[in-house]
């Protein structure tokens, strides 16, 4: 498994597909139309600091005010715990919002049970401006998914868009209640992830390899027992990685280890082989005995790593091995680095694979779909964020997604 050489079985796994209807399905032109975004934004000193999530959805308010609708967006901001909080208020997106999408926008506030005023604000909002609705969280019904709140919502529009992907993973009022009680589509940006991911794990063109890293098995388990079922290979990166050739009996030295999940990695390998998933694992690392920058290493195969020192990232022969596996792929799903890819040199694996799938990607001999935040990170740390096919920002979502776990937010706007 670890070592040797490697061939991606020839394998057909069954597909799943997502329909869902989208812009293109309605008549927007004097509708009022609900808009689920993601605008919990970073702010400093009363100003949003990086406005990247309000560009995302900015096509779609764009289109719906375009072609005459009235976008009325509905967002959370932070965790105001089912309470007006000044500190936690929609009020501070609204400078950023108008400098991005260009069009006037109407700050309508309430406290989500006297929604009196957001109405007049919405009734008087003239053509092609946007009304930002205030936090959706400042009502406890909102993450309870409360029925009088999802009417209560419902009755300020007349369709329902969401294009908030990252919060898709939560079954909220306005995330997924709304969705039953309007008519229902995905914004553009939640289209272009739900395609995306379909084109990395729906219906991908294959063979497939992901690519899993990170520090702790603990923490993906349930993502590599559902990975070995749907992938053709699997690449196991990162301190997780330690944790495996542990449990097929290699001193991994004072390496970070959980070595108490020993079983459960012999099981999502004997799983992976029933799947006829091929597991690719470190064949050597670069191994030091200080935690830091810059600190001295050398690269050790895996029946020699020394009792006293760390492997912090992949080796070159490792390095070399993931590359041969990605040339027979035609899919690449990625989530967490290959090692301490915050410390040089330890980052070098992590960014010899990350410009390796993105060069093939760029030649159209691969898609590349990426997530998680030290993924991103990793994947902007090496250059190459944005040659990928897709990046997604979406976190825990997307985590959840490559688990296999069903999205409230996604299903449903499937047809019913």
């Amino acid at each position: 498994m670890a070592e040797g050489t490697f061939r991606i079985p020839d394998r057909m796994d069954a597909t799943m597909t997502a329909a869902f209807k989208t812009l293109d399905d309605f008549d927007l032109d004097g509708k009022r139309v609900l808009v689920r975004v993601d605008l919990n934004v970073p702010v400093k000193d009363g100003k949003v600091s990086d406005a990247t999530r309000v560009e995302r959805v900015a096509h779609t308010i764009q289109e719906i005010a375009n072609k005459g609708g009235l976008p009325i967006l509905l967002a959370h901001f932070g965790r105001p715990k089912g309470k007006v909080d000044p500190d936690r208020s929609l009020k501070v997106v609204v400078s950023a919002l108008h400098k991005i999408i260009g069009k006037p926008v109407h700050f309508a506030s309430t406290d989500w049970s006297d929604i009196s005023d957001a109405k007049k604000v919405i009734q008087s909002a003239e053509a092609g401006s946007v009304v930002l609705m205030e936090n959706t969280r400042f009502h406890p019904g909102e993450e309870a998914n409360d029925p009088e709140l999802v009417a209560t919502m419902a009755s300020l529009g007349d369709l329902y868009v969401n294009d908030a992907f990252s919060a898709a993973h939560r079954a909220h009022a306005s995330t997924e209640g709304l969705a039953h009680a309007l008519p229902a589509a995905a914004g553009r940006a939640m289209e272009a992830e739900l395609k995306a991911l379909e084109a990395g794990l729906g219906n991908p063109a294959k063979p497939v390899i992901a690519i899993v890293g990170g520090a702790k098995v603990s923490t993906k388990i349930d993502l590599l027992e559902n990975l070995v079922t749907r992938v053709e290979a699997l690449v196991i990166g990162g301190g997780m990685a330690n944790t495996f050739i542990y449990a097929l009996g290699y001193d991994v030295g004072k390496s970070l280890c959980e070595r108490d999940l020993k079983e459960t990695a012999l099981r999502i390998m004997d799983k992976a082989e029933e799947a006829r998933c091929a597991i690719i694992l470190p064949i050597d690392g670069v191994v030091a005995w200080h935690f830091k920058a810059d600190t001295p290493s050398r690269v050790y195969g895996l029946d020699a790593i020394d009792k006293d020192g760390m492997v912090l990232d992949a080796g070159p022969q490792s390095v070399e091995k993931i590359k041969t596996a990605i040339n027979e792929a035609k899919t690449v799903v990625w989530n967490g680095p290959l090692g301490a890819f915050e410390m040089h040199p330890f980052d070098t694996a992590t960014v010899e694979i990350a410009k390796y799938t993105a060069e093939r990607t760029k030649k159209g001999l691969l898609t590349s779909v990426a997530g998680g935040g030290d993924t991103v990170a990793a994947l902007a740390h090496a250059g190459v964020k944005d040659s990928f096919t897709y990046v997604s920002t979406a976190g825990g979502a997307f985590l959840e997604w490559m688990e296999g776990k069903p999205l409230p937010g996604v299903d449903a706007l499937k047809p019913r």
